[in-house]
């Protein structure tokens, strides 16, 4: 199945707060979204990094989705 699609969209301003690693900002039409991982070694590392160690406990979640109720 074959689909044309004509469009003509003006943006007179676009602000995005923030990109991160699975946003998808997209204008217009598209056909498919095909998932993209690149990992890039721009500090030039040659070994592991050490093992993470715990800063604390702490009862906040890692990520947080709401303000925490005191």
């Amino acid at each position: 199945m074959n689909i044309t699609v004509h469009q003509s969209i003006h943006i007179n301003l676009l602000r995005v707060g923030a990109i991160t690693n699975s946003s998808v900002l997209q204008i217009g039409s598209t056909g498919c979204i095909l998932a993209q991982s690149d990992i890039y070694n721009t500090g030039g590392f040659t070994e592991l990094a050490e093992e993470a160690t715990p800063a604390g406990s702490s009862t906040l979640p890692l990520i947080p989705l709401t303000q925490p109720v005191q």
